[in-house]
């Protein structure tokens, strides 16, 4: 009786117990609906990384990109990733990548096979190697083919922002 009340409990208290619960929703897009992401005309800086779950220099940036998120969460600055793992690995791979890790910054799978077409319209000079970096706002665009380390990328954020 007292395991019986325990595993109410849990599925109570805790309902990640169901399973379901612990399943990270993740945006399918194809690049035709994912483009507007890169042309956003407000207020805010967007930094917008292509990266996949299985590619390491990717993997090692994840706690620096993580750690800009939250020092600048209360600044108009946002953070997209865009995985470009396999869409048949989302379950296994990517969502306990996600979680292992606790990424809080929006997730989004880009499920189009046709890169040939589309890298081209994300930057020009890219070769298509990841880690891939855009930071745009309104009157700027930079892009970066490299894995950055948090300095790196606080202090380019800090110039965007115009902090001391």
């Amino acid at each position: 009786m007292r395991f019986l009340k325990l595993g109410i409990l849990c599925l109570l208290v805790y309902p990640q117990c169901w399973g379901q619960a612990t399943k990270t929703p993740i945006k399918k897009l194809n690049f035709n609906q994912f483009e507007p992401y890169l042309h956003k005309n407000n207020d805010s800086i967007y930094i917008v990384n292509f990266w996949a779950s299985w590619c390491i220099p990717c993997r090692e940036e994840m706690p620096s990109l993580e750690k800009i998120r939250v020092k600048y969460a209360d600044k108009k600055l946002r953070i997209l990733l865009v995985s470009l793992d396999m869409p048949s690995q989302v379950e296994s791979r990517l969502i306990p990548f996600i979680h292992s890790n606790n990424i809080k910054s929006e997730v989004i799978l880009l499920d189009d096979p046709n890169q040939n077409q589309w890298i081209d319209k994300v930057d020009s000079k890219w070769t298509g190697t990841i880690p891939f970096t855009q930071i745009y706002g309104r009157s700027f665009r930079e892009s970066y083919e490299q894995s950055f380390r948090f300095n790196q990328l606080d202090s380019i954020i800090n110039l965007k922002l115009n902090l001391p």
